[in-house]
């Protein structure tokens, strides 16, 4: 009996050392991944950027076209995305509180932008609102310009951005259910007081982790606004365009300074996905112990 205990303890304090050692392969693995794959970019950015020193760097990244291409970035992230919380609120509501006839077609329209190229959806855009496009007659005689100008890129922009919101709140309203409205419903509270006091408190970290998700890809969003846009220097450049430009014009220590700007800005986005992403995790962890 004893032979047969030890014999036991053996085997499990070798199944220890075998996951151990599993362990801490996979988890080298993972580190060099992240080294090879973010660090290695990283550092390659920043050493092309400041190759001929921060003089050349900081006029690289104040001249008229990158500041223009800075802006331009920003009006279309502070377009972008505050149309697209309300959307993606509204829409999740819809879908997790309410049964309607149409509502698997909402969700798969709300699910489009992932499946459609984003050089399709620009080409699309030109089709409609171009000179010889849909509508292009319609705008011309009515001086609105939409391809090749600003709204054009705001739409591009807006479109492939449209699920990250709805995306993130629907399975945590569903989660969620509807038992908290439904009491604040009872007790006399209007629709606004329902979802300002009872519904936002309860999904605000995913929201925040959405809208930060959907800021960081209208920030780098290429492929829509590239072909919307007409590459018109600064006028209808953003970032991510701007730095396409000057690597094709082989100005390589301004395309990395101009794209270390753009990096900046990322890291940023992803300190906020990091810390929105935490808190939604320590909110899940909480309601589940309830």
């Amino acid at each position: 009996m004893s032979s047969i205990t030890v014999s036991a303890a053996a085997t499990r304090n070798a199944a220890r050392r075998g996951n151990a050692w599993a362990r801490r392969l996979l988890i080298l693995s993972a580190w060099l991944a992240f080294a090879l794959f973010l660090l290695l970019p990283l550092y390659m950015v920043l050493s092309e950027a400041l190759k001929l020193g921060f003089g050349t760097f900081f006029t690289s990244i104040l001249e008229p076209d990158a500041i223009s291409a800075l802006k331009l970035t920003l009006i279309a992230v502070g377009i972008s995305v505050p149309l697209n919380l309300v959307f993606g609120v509204s829409a999740a509501w819809c879908v997790s509180k309410f049964e309607f006839r149409g509502k698997s077609l909402l969700v798969t329209l709300i699910d489009l932008p992932f499946s459609v190229s984003p050089v399709i959806a620009g080409l699309i855009y030109v089709l409609l609102f171009g000179a010889q496009g849909y509508f292009g007659e319609w705008l011309s005689e009515h001086d609105i310009q939409i391809v090749f100008a600003v709204p054009g890129i705001v739409l591009a922009t807006l479109f492939v951005t449209v699920p990250f919101v709805a995306r993130e709140l629907i399975p945590l309203m569903q989660e969620q259910g509807t038992q908290e409205e439904e009491a604040a419903r009872l007790l006399g509270a209007n629709g606004w007081q329902m979802f300002w006091h009872v519904t936002l408190p309860n999904i605000k970290w995913g929201l925040i982790y959405g809208v930060v998700l959907c800021t960081a890809r209208a920030m780098g969003e290429f492929g829509a606004v590239s072909v919307v846009s007409g590459h018109i220097r600064g006028y209808t450049n953003t970032l991510p365009l701007h730095v396409e430009i000057l690597y094709n014009e082989y100005n390589h220590v301004a395309a990395f300074s101009v794209a270390s700007l753009l990096l900046a800005l990322a890291l940023i986005i992803l300190l906020l996905k990091q810390w929105s992403e935490a808190r939604l995790s320590r909110l899940k962890s909480a309601g589940d112990e309830e």
